[in-house]
């Protein structure tokens, strides 16, 4: 690997998240409002913020990075930025509420690498597009971009997927799949929604198709594909993803003594409502190569693991325990350490829909046996968003001056007129 790649790379770390914040707080109001759609070389963040990685692992969290950007522009000014950081929020919320669309992900991943370790058409145009060899520049450009450094501007995600689909016509659930696998801010909820929507599936009949011109203009004269397929219908599916009511799941840690549990979906420990005097114990392990049947790229596989180690040691610094890393997220494994340190009752953040989540849903079943309790703590932050991301995002953003304003954020400009538009 180049060290001009190894320098793209982002640091597992929640110094780096915060120094990475610092660095775009100047950008985060008109600037990146103008010039966010915009990439040239590989890896390329010009204007975009690239707190990714960071905002994916709460290693550094939504509500820090909003205080910070409201500490420096007004509402007004940084509205864009903030709409596309309540993206995420939204993105989880709705995946929470509409469970099946996982499940139903999951399973035709499955179903689907399942064919193609059979020899025939689809085993071979998937390979052609994954090796990065369709002859088309931009695509291939980008396969080796996100093999490379984890990465791809969020414009050419969306051109990524949409080329995928329309023009190379594999499914979209491969797709998802192969990104999810190397993005190292691979998000399950984000991920595939993102997916559905360039489809034409999240809502329903208006689809993403990627203009020639469209990607020369934000590649700066980069890239000038050809053979795009511009004029396709939206996707279709069979199945109907009911709306689902969202478990209640305490924002407050129990009373009593518990254990704290950390895995890769929520790093920041130090900013839990937790009183150390109640804690017997601090663990961690990782669920990260159960994004895929195929596992995911050594990349992502460093990136969490040296993302969760950082959370650790700073869970043992400030609650004044040893922490440790377990072997993983069984169920068994979970128990012999609650056993072994006395702990009837584990709380862990609350892991959002996705494979973190299956893997802690199958090891509370298993520690319920054992006379165990594994205790969710959900984040004011998702309690306040979830409820308003039961269908489109813009009903969630036209709620975003009042969400910000329960929030209390601590932005150290005068509350009066603080988010109004």
């Amino acid at each position: 690997m180049s060290s001009d790649v190894e320098s793209q790379l982002p640091v597992p770390t929640r110094a780096a998240g915060l120094e990475r914040l610092a660095a775009f707080l100047p950008q985060a109001g008109r600037a990146y409002a103008k010039g966010r759609n915009q990439y040239g070389a590989a890896g390329s963040r010009q204007a975009v913020s690239g707190l990714s990685p960071w905002l994916r692992h709460r290693l550094v969290t939504e509500t820090e990075v909003l205080e910070a950007v409201l500490r420096e522009h007004t509402r007004n000014e940084a509205s864009k930025f903030i709409e596309e950081l309540f993206w995420r929020g939204y993105f989880k919320g709705y995946l929470e509420a509409h469970p099946s669309v996982w499940t139903d992900y999951v399973r035709m991943v499955s179903m689907l690498q399942g064919g193609l370790r059979r020899a025939g058409r689809l085993a071979d145009e998937h390979a052609v597009a994954t090796q990065g060899v369709t002859g088309i520049d931009c695509f291939d450009a980008w396969v080796s971009e996100l093999r490379d450094t984890g990465y791809l501007h969020n414009h050419a995600r969306m051109c990524f997927a949409s080329i995928w689909i329309f023009t190379l016509r594999l499914p979209w659930q491969l797709g998802a799949d192969f990104t999810l696998r190397h993005f190292i801010d691979g998000d399950a909820a984000a991920n595939t929604l993102s997916w559905r929507w360039v489809a034409g599936l999240h809502t329903r009949g208006k689809h993403y198709l990627a203009r020639p011109e469209a990607i020369a203009a934000c590649s700066a004269g980069r890239f000038a594909p050809q053979g795009l397929v511009i004029d396709a219908e939206p996707l279709v599916e069979n199945a109907t993803h009911a709306l689902t009511a969202v478990p209640s799941v305490p924002t407050a840690p129990p009373s009593g003594r518990f254990a704290l549990l950390l895995t890769e979906e929520d790093l920041h420990p130090e900013s839990l409502p937790i009183d150390p005097r109640q804690l017997v114990g601090i663990a961690g392990a990782a669920g990260v190569a159960s994004r895929s049947p195929c596992g995911v790229s050594p990349k992502v596989q460093d990136f969490t693991d040296a993302a969760l180690e950082d959370g650790l040691e700073r869970a043992g610094a400030h609650f004044g325990h040893a922490a440790e890393r377990l072997r993983g997220l069984e169920g068994d494994s979970i128990a012999e350490w609650a056993e072994r340190i006395g702990a009837q009752v584990i709380l862990t953040p609350q892991a959002p829909m996705g494979p973190v989540e299956a893997c802690l849903a199958d090891a509370a079943h298993w520690l319920a046996m054992r006379g165990l309790r594994l205790q969710p703590l959900r984040r004011s932050h998702d309690a306040l968003l979830w409820p308003h991301a039961t269908r489109g995002f813009f009903e969630l953003r036209d709620r975003i001056p009042q969400i910000l304003a329960a929030m209390d954020l601590k932005t150290g400009r005068p509350r009066q007129g603080e988010f109004l538009l």
